[in-house]
């Protein structure tokens, strides 16, 4: 197995406000310019190239039972996922394929190891793309010509997605565990196979369960090629820990500009895992923003058990359609002035609340009323919104 050369994996300066999607000039500080890359397309939806990055998950239901895979396909659908990846461990599941690629709202992905026949399968039955792991299909290296040739036949794009868990053993032989540079370097091995064959429809993923061997690695990566990059956490656990995980990295990396697409992977339902991946490029302004609480954290001066009053106001905005920012405020000191700066807003206190709408207090309401009104105002709103809309 030959080596492939990588720069050493420093920091990159940051480079200024750039094209790709973020807050348009005089809403605040801006991203670094997103890296240049190549761009594909995964179905209908673009990687790469500045276009919006888009959030994807993997179905955890069998993906043989082809109804419950079509239901959770659309649950994460409507969370915001636009690109939705399935396992394909065996005969049956790639059986299933065709019937689930005709009835998925949103692209499919089918995810290949172990057997190289699948790939052909996948390809055959329609999927928008393939992702396939190096470091386990049996003679990868032999059949990558034969592959090559079927997806370019068919433009399927290939994403060469190599995790530490299963890295090829040449690489672990040589660098001794999954450093940055054997993640990084297997990827490009990879991707200089199917370069051989006149392939580069090609997209890259390099996952550790350590951010900062994540950050490491795919800055390597961002400097060695410019293949699009699927950025991930892998194995990154439960919600509460995998989110802060993967909010690290990506927070990182998409700040210097790398990264094409993300997948946050939780222990937690794939609707789980899309809403935190929106929440992070929403955080970042690389995604329109829908529904943002703003909350205090609570301290000695509250005269309102605002925990259980945000929660309450998240539970009644739950799949609202406006995008807007809601203050939950009961602190006297920053209440109204985060109220004023929300789209709605409520300060609360002595058993009531100030509700505001766009800067401007026009009710004060018992404690038992904050949600409701709140509710009504941002109705106010919508319907407002709805009516100045052209039809």
């Amino acid at each position: 197995m030959n080596s492939v050369d990588l720069p050493d994996p420093t920091p990159p300066g940051r480079r200024g406000p750039g094209p790709g999607p973020g807050p348009a000039p005089g809403d605040g500080p801006v991203l670094a310019a997103r890296r240049h890359s190549r761009q594909i397309h995964v179905g209908r939806v673009p990687v790469g190239g500045g276009a919006p990055i888009p959030v994807q998950t993997m179905t955890t239901t069998p993906t043989t039972d082809i109804d419950a895979t079509l239901q959770q396909i659309a649950e994460a659908t409507a969370a915001g996922c636009d690109i939705i990846r399935l396992a394909v461990p065996s005969a049956d599941d790639a059986a299933a394929l065709p019937g689930i690629v005709a009835k998925s709202p949103i692209p499919v992905i089918a995810d290949i190891h172990f057997q190289p026949r699948y790939v052909f399968q996948a390809i055959d039955a329609g999927c928008a793309a393939v992702r396939v792991n190096p470091g386990n299909i049996k003679k990868f290296d032999d059949k990558v010509k034969e592959i090559a040739r079927a997806a370019g036949a068919a433009r399927v794009p290939i994403r060469i997605g190599v995790n530490a868990g299963s890295l090829d053993p040449r690489l672990l032989a040589k660098h001794g565990s999954a450093t940055p540079q054997a993640l990084a370097e297997s990827a490009l091995w990879e991707c200089s196979l199917f370069e051989e064959h006149g392939f580069t429809d090609l997209k890259i993923a390099v996952k550790h369960h350590d951010p900062l061997t994540v950050i490491a690695a795919y800055r390597l990566l961002a400097a060695g090629c410019d293949y699009p990059l699927h950025l991930g956490v892998t194995e990154a656990g439960p919600a509460f820990q995998g989110s802060i995980k993967s909010a690290v990295a990506f927070g990182v990396l998409l700040a210097e500009g790398i990264g094409d697409t993300i997948r946050v992977s939780l222990s937690a339902p794939p609707a789980e895992q899309v809403k935190a991946g929106c929440h992070i490029l929403s955080s970042l302004g690389l995604r329109p923003r829908k529904l943002e609480i703003v909350s205090c954290p609570g301290c000695g001066r509250l005269q309102v058990d605002i925990h259980r009053l945000a929660q309450r106001v998240e539970a009644a905005f739950e799949g609202f359609p406006l995008p807007l920012r809601v203050a939950v405020m009961g602190c006297v000191v920053n209440g109204p002035g985060e109220s004023r700066e929300a789209d709605i807003g409520v300060s609360s206190g002595n058993g009531k609340g100030q509700i505001f709408v766009r800067g401007r207090v026009v009710a004060t309401v018992p404690e038992n009323r904050i949600v409701e009104r709140l509710l009504e105002e941002a109705l106010k709103l919508a319907e407002h919104q709805s009516t100045r809309s052209p039809t």
